[in-house]
């Protein structure tokens, strides 16, 4: 009996493990469609509004730093 509640334990725990990664993918998912939103709002404020340049050098700034850590997958969609 004490091997099966071991096994049971491990799979939850590889449960737990792979819920915990998928989570953690979604949201790196939302932080880069965030950072091209916003890099897409300075642009067009910019081309159109004649807003800053400042502030598109910004917004990809903050996208370079986020590809920089979590690779470009997450700009695929």
């Amino acid at each position: 009996m004490s091997g099966f509640i071991d096994k049971a334990k491990k799979m939850a725990e590889q449960g737990m493990t792979t819920g915990k990664q998928k989570v953690e993918e979604v949201q790196v998912g939302r932080d880069a469609s965030a950072l091209l939103k916003r890099l897409g709002t300075a642009y067009w404020n910019e081309q159109r509004h004649g807003g800053s340049h400042e502030e598109v050098t910004r917004a990809l700034t903050a996208l370079d730093e986020h590809v920089a850590k979590h690779g470009d997958a997450s700009l695929r969609g």
